[in-house]
């Protein structure tokens, strides 16, 4: 996907938690990210990401390649 294609993409209207929102439009913006990355740049812990990421992967919204996270 292209940076400008991502940067239009609206939010999904499934999309309730702050949480959920930050980390979608951060994939967005970034195109994959690991837990970690995650943590790091959105001042997170690991843990709520793990339970934000599921959420997102049970809507099909994110995908996971091992520990890193993309957009569907």
């Amino acid at each position: 996907m292209l940076q400008t294609e991502a940067a239009t993409r609206p939010l999904p209207p499934e999309l309730q938690s702050p949480r959920a929102k930050l980390v979608y439009l951060y994939l967005t913006t970034n195109g994959e990210a690991t837990v970690g990355e995650l943590a790091d740049d959105l001042g997170m812990k690991k843990i709520a990401l793990y339970g934000v990421l599921k959420t997102l992967r049970q809507q099909d919204l994110v995908d996971a390649d091992h520990e890193t996270y993309t957009l569907t």
